[in-house]
């Protein structure tokens, strides 16, 4: 898989076997592979009480229908993108932040699965084979979301 800017400002994802589709389809699996959804696992943070109560009934469940509505516009664009049988998906200005958003899903439930620390820099090698698809994986979308930041994002700043 290669990942390049785009004169206009966007990213094209130029795919080059059946093995790249599925590390893109993997997006959203393990954005969901949780057991909690992300915007209760945040809620979760909230200690005060009272506060909780409030961010649980009115800020949750926006938050959900926005990282719902992320994933699902990213997944559908792979699978139009796969079944079209280009062998490429392009990233848009206006479809950026659904890709970082649902990138960023992926992560931080693979991080919490796997008890991954932004520190760890383990060597892959070292990894049983689950945890260390997970870390590769996470690797992947921490350096797809830095091209994002660095070549689509920058320009609405």
């Amino acid at each position: 898989m290669k990942i390049t800017p785009t004169l206009e400002g966007g990213l094209r994802i130029d795919v080059e076997d059946a093995g790249d589709w599925a590390v893109l389809m993997g997006i959203a699996r393990d954005a969901i592979a949780h057991d909690d959804k992300l915007s209760q696992r945040l809620g979760n943070l909230i200690t005060d009480t009272e506060l909780a109560d409030d961010w649980r009934e009115f800020v949750v469940p926006e938050l959900e229908a926005g990282f719902h509505a992320d994933l699902a516009k990213v997944a559908e664009a792979i699978r139009v993108a796969e079944s079209g049988g280009s062998g490429h998906l392009w990233i848009t200005p206006d479809d950026a932040w659904h890709w970082y958003s649902s990138l960023n899903q992926a992560r931080l439930a693979l991080h919490e699965i796997h008890r991954f620390e932004s520190t760890d820099k383990p060597f892959p090698a070292d990894l049983e084979p689950g945890r260390r698809g997970a870390f590769l994986r996470s690797q992947f979308y921490c350096a797809f979301q830095t091209l994002l930041l660095d070549h689509v994002m920058k320009r609405g700043c």
